[in-house]
C-alpha cells in the first residue's frame, strides 16, 4: 500500500538508471520540502539514531483509528531531507492504522536505498520510520 504521491517517487526512480540521478533526485525533494520553524527543533523532536540532526514533529488529524497522518520534518543534511521527504510521500495523507500496515522496508526497497545508502543513513532511516510508526500507533489509541 504506497500512496499516489509515492507511487510517483518510484515511478521516477524507475526512469532514472544512474543512482547519481536518483541522488540528486532525492536531494531536489528535499530542498523543495517546505522549511521547519526552528522553534520546532527541540530536543523532543529529535530522532536518535541518525547521524545527521533530525526532527520530525507529527500532525495528526482526527482522533482514533480513522485519524489522518501526516507530519512535517528537517535535517541539517541534504540527502536527509530527501528522505524525510520521500517518508512523508509514504506515509501523509494515511489514516494512523494505515501507517501501521505500510512495509516500509519494502517500499523504500522498491527505491533501490538499501543498496546505495550509507550503514549510518539506512540506521537512521530505520529510527526514523520507528518514530513515525511509533506515532501513528500512539494515535490510534494503542
Amino acid at each position: 500500500m504506497a500512496t499516489p504521491a509515492f507511487e510517483e517517487i518510484a515511478e521516477t526512480f524507475a526512469f532514472l538508471d544512474d543512482w547519481e540521478d536518483r541522488y540528486r533526485h532525492v536531494i531536489e525533494l528535499g530542498r523543495a520540502m517546505p522549511e521547519m520553524d526552528e522553534a520546532l527543533r527541540v530536543p523532543a523532536t529529535r530522532v536518535t539514531g541518525c547521524a545527521s540532526q533530525v526532527w520530525i514533529v507529527p500532525r495528526i488529524g482526527g482522533a482514533g483509528p480513522d485519524a489522518r497522518f501526516d507530519f512535517q520534518g528537517e535535517s541539517d543534511a541534504m540527502i536527509v531531507r530527501g528522505l524525510i521527504a520521500i517518508l512523508h510521500a509514504l506515509y501523509a495523507g494515511l489514516s494512523v492504522v494505515e501507517v501501521e500496515k505500510v512495509d516500509a522496508a519494502a517500499e523504500l526497497g522498491r527505491l533501490g536505498l538499501n543498496d546505495h545508502l550509507s550503514s549510518q543513513r539506512s540506521n537512521g532511516l530505520r529510527a526514523m520510520v520507528q518514530r513515525l510508526r511509533a506515532v501513528a500507533v500512539e494515535a490510534a489509541g494503542g
